[in-house]
Formats: C-alpha cells, sequence, structure tokens
C-alpha cells in the first residue's frame, strides 16, 4: 500500500462499500419500481390461476410495504417462473401494459372512451379532479389495480355493469369511499382493485348513469 494512502478505517466511503460488500442482499433496500415490478406480476399469477383473489389482496399488501428485497421476494416466492431476481422478470408477452402513473395538482385528470387500462394504475393528486371510465376501455387483465395517494381532492372511476370491486383497502382520513359496486366474489369480466390513502377527499366507484336507472327501475 502507498505511504499515506487511507486504510477502509480512515476512509469513509471505503468503509460504505466494504459494508455493502459485506451485506446480504436480501437486506437491500426495495424501490417503487420493484414493488410495482411485484404487483405486475401478482396480477399475472392471478390471471392464470395461481391466486385467489383473497391472496391476491393479501399479498398486494405485503409487496407494498415492502422495504427489502427479501420481504419483496417472499410474495412471490411460490409463484414459478416470478421470482424475483437481481434484476427484474419480464412479464409473459401479452400479460399487460406497463404501470400507468397519473398525477396531478390543482387540476383535472380523465381517462375515457377507447384507452388501454393497464394492470396497474397509480394517482397521486392534489386539489385535483380525476375520472377514470372504465366503460369502453380496452383491458387484458383479470384485474385491474388503482393505488391512489390524494389530498383535498375528488376522484370518480365508471366501470361497466360487468365489473366487481373491492375498495377495503383504502385508508380514509376526513374524507368518503362510496363504491355502488358488487364487491365480489368475481363474476364478470373484470374486478377492480382500489387501494390507497385519501386525505379530506372523495371517491366514488359507480355504474354508468343508464345502468343506474335500470337497477333502479328492476329491469
Amino acid at each position: 500500500m502507498p505511504v499515506g494512502a487511507p486504510t477502509a478505517r480512515q476512509d469513509p466511503q471505503r468503509r460504505s462499500v466494504a459494508t455493502l460488500e459485506r451485506m446480504d442482499p436480501r437486506d437491500l433496500r426495495v424501490g417503487d419500481a420493484d414493488r410495482e415490478h411485484v404487483a405486475g406480476l401478482l396480477q399475472r399469477a392471478v390471471g392464470e390461476g395461481m391466486l385467489t383473489l383473497d391472496e391476491f389482496s393479501e399479498r398486494m399488501d405485503t409487496a407494498m410495504a415492502a422495504r427489502t428485497r427479501g420481504e419483496l421476494g417472499a410474495v412471490v416466492a411460490d409463484l414459478p417462473g416470478m421470482q424475483l431476481s437481481g434484476a427484474p422478470v419480464p412479464l409473459a408477452s401479452g400479460a399487460g401494459l406497463a404501470p400507468l402513473p397519473l398525477h396531478a395538482t390543482m387540476s383535472t385528470i380523465r381517462r375515457a372512451g377507447d384507452w388501454q387500462a393497464p394492470e396497474l394504475i397509480t394517482v397521486k393528486s392534489r386539489l385535483s379532479d380525476v375520472h377514470l371510465d372504465f366503460t369502453q376501455a380496452d383491458i387484458r387483465t383479470p384485474v385491474v389495480t388503482i393505488e391512489i395517494d390524494d389530498i383535498c381532492g375528488s376522484i370518480d372511476i365508471t366501470v361497466p355493469e360487468d365489473f366487481t370491486a373491492d375498495v377495503n383497502g383504502l385508508r380514509c382520513s376526513a374524507s368518503t369511499a362510496n363504491s355502488k359496486i358488487r364487491p365480489g366474489p368475481p363474476a364478470g369480466r373484470v374486478h377492480l382493485v382500489v387501494r390507497g390513502k385519501l386525505w379530506f377527499s372523495s371517491l366514488t366507484v359507480k355504474h354508468p348513469l343508464g345502468t343506474r336507472v335500470r337497477n333502479w327501475l328492476g329491469r
């Protein structure tokens, strides 16, 4: 070693590198991209019949709360071909689109008509109105998950009459969450899972007006 060269004990940067080299890979931290990737794997597992919707819901809660690769990997450890490795495991062709992030501050976001809805939609809004209309959307997965982080906003979600919906994963503070859709078990084309946090906000999941009128008339 050259005279005067800092040792690992003297050099904080070398000390940090040495610590990382000794760490168990399972203790490394994960980010939102890793959690969203695992969410996609779980949705694929539901579509292939590996998980029930109850199991999917429990594992999604665990995945969204995971802080390390060990915690996140355990969510998919028993699913063949979907284990979390050093790099993201690619989804099978046709398994779904990339997650759709929607961000709004003092604005209005609207998705309606013929649009492609992926397996995972994330909504982060502040003092905004968000309208998601799935009645004509192109959906190719049996489960669509909407992750919400909303403050002082309004969120309206409209779904066809052959959808079911679960809003039990929402955490509300001075807010209202109202679903007028069958909660399940899923008996139709798509099951919608709405989860996340609402602060001083309102959220409604409903059928189109024509469907609601027919139901009211008993037709």
